[in-house]
């Protein structure tokens, strides 16, 4: 991992944690998960037929959707608190 990518990982671990130690919460989890789900989407939109990055795309977008269901289901404010900072639909 090179040096800009784990400070943009610990800054997004930093903005969405939970606690001071919080490095895995759903939150953070989703919020990473976003991140990676961006750069992903631009790289199959310039490689179309990269079929193996899609299947990638795809089960990051299910557990992505997974982990706000469990928040939804935990926490209703604080489910539209997080896709409000994350600008998600819905």
């Amino acid at each position: 991992m090179s040096v800009a990518k784990k400070e943009v990982r610990q800054e997004l671990i930093a903005k969405y944690r939970r606690s001071e130690k919080d490095c895995g919460s759903p939150e953070v989890q989703i919020a990473l998960a976003t991140t990676a789900i961006g750069k992903l989407s631009e790289h199959i939109k310039a490689h179309p037929h990269d079929f193996h990055s899609r299947r990638g795309l795809m089960q990051m977008v299910g557990k992505r959707r997974r982990l706000l269901n469990y928040i939804k289901r935990e926490d209703e404010a604080r489910y539209l608190q997080l896709i409000q900072r994350l600008e998600l639909r819905k």
